[in-house]
């Protein structure tokens, strides 16, 4: 079995063509927006749940069907993004990626105004789409504008600005969202939002970053073919519960902390210690960018993945601060484990790179199917126990990173 610290194929020749000399020069800084930008988005989801689950009385259940529906984009629309990039190229997929997430965004003023959930869980589901469309565009251009011995260590430092993103939205979403139990606060961050992410695009039109023409691996294939490959359907896994992980705990965290026995803080107070979650992610990605490029990956990553189980158990046997401290605690050990599982895999893959990153972010319907579970498991017992839910996908993660 393949070893995630070596590379089992022959990395694929690649070559770039640009009409922007500064788009070829800076095309890895340019790429840091995109992953902070759908980062900040993805975590707004955090704040968005306690604030539409008091407007709206729903239940733990009703409220994650914000991360159902945002999530649910990556298993419907990854696998026609891959194609579309195979047309198009990956910057023309990221502009327009781009424009597809501004509308969703901007569809959050008539949710609002007409305080319709039904509303707020479709313009998700848009804005998700071109977050996904991002994200089968960007990962696979990461990991192919360089050495592919450094992929995974290129990915995760890219990956650090999207927790960057991830650790400044809880803050500015309690402050903006959850200072008010009216559900028109949210208007305002997301129509800036939106705006913002029409001016990315227009720059990235311009930038016209290089276009990869890849070797062998983007060659081939029926689909069928891709779904057989053994190396590529354990990875999808790795992503589905890892992902499904990360984005359940932070959809809990709110109202974990608000606990009594834990935390009991008021919404906003604890929606401004989620950016402790998101922020130990962001710098895990710093540390873990040298500590991947200078030790054997399997090695590192099976290291953070016992560290998020561990702190996991103890949050949830525990009382207080110690409870408190351990679950923020998690993002710092999840944080290289995203980057290391695409790139890793995407290195392994025999053929079709641009549908093996469709295959891969399909898997991201882990961040929608893993929260309900564990919204059902509190719904049922208490919130203490639903995190057994995250702790079983840490099992199988602390196997498929450390095998060799």
């Amino acid at each position: 079995m393949a070893n995630l610290s070596s590379t089992a194929t022959a990395p694929q020749s690649v070559s770039f063509k640009s009409e922007n000399e500064f788009g070829k020069k800076y095309a890895l800084t340019i790429l840091t927006s995109l992953f902070f930008s759908w980062g900040f988005l993805t975590c707004l989801n955090d704040i968005l749940i306690p604030h539409l689950k008091a407007f709206f009385t729903l239940s733990y259940a009703q409220a994650v069907l914000v991360q159902f529906v945002f999530f649910s984009s990556y298993l419907l629309v990854s696998i026609p993004a891959s194609w579309f990039c195979e047309k198009v190229g990956y910057s023309r997929g990221m502009s327009i990626g781009l424009v597809v997430a501004a509308a969703g965004a901007f569809g959050f003023l008539a949710a609002a105004e007409y305080q319709m959930y039904s509303i707020f869980l479709g313009s998700l589901f848009v804005l998700a789409s071109g977050i996904t469309l991002l994200q089968v565009a960007a990962n696979p251009y990461v990991t192919l504008i360089g050495d592919p011995a450094k992929a995974s260590s290129r990915l995760t430092w890219a990956g650090a600005f999207n927790s960057l993103g991830t650790t400044v939205a809880p803050i500015v979403g309690s402050v903006m969202i959850l200072s008010s139990m009216e559900v028109t606060t949210v208007q305002k961050p997301y129509f800036i939002l939106g705006c913002t992410l029409v001016l990315l695009s227009v720059v990235m039109a311009w930038l016209k970053l290089p276009e990869i023409k890849t070797g062998s691996k983007a060659e081939v294939t029926l689909w069928k073919d891709m779904l057989t490959q053994r190396e590529l359907m354990l990875g999808a896994l790795g992503i589905f519960t890892y992902v499904g992980a990360e984005v359940s705990i932070g959809s809990f965290l709110v109202s974990w902390l608000g606990e009594g026995s834990v935390g009991a803080m008021i919404p906003e107070q604890a929606g401004k210690y989620v950016a402790f979650y998101w922020g130990g992610a962001m710098v895990g990605r710093f540390i873990g960018t040298p500590l991947l490029a200078k030790y054997a990956v399997n090695k590192v990553s099976r290291l953070f993945v016992a560290g998020a189980l561990l702190c996991v158990v103890v949050s949830a046997l525990t009382q207080g601060w110690v409870s408190v401290v351990a679950i923020l605690s998690v993002g710092l050990f999840n944080s290289i484990l995203f980057p290391v599982i695409f790139a890793e895999t995407l290195n392994r893959v025999k053929r079709g790179t641009e549908r093996a990153s469709g295959v891969l972010c399909s898997a991201i319907i882990g961040g929608a199917l893993i929260p309900v579970v564990q919204g059902l498991v509190a719904d049922g017992f208490s919130l203490r126990v639903s995190f057994v839910t995250p702790l079983i996908c840490y099992l199988y993660l602390i196997w498929f990173v450390g095998r060799s």
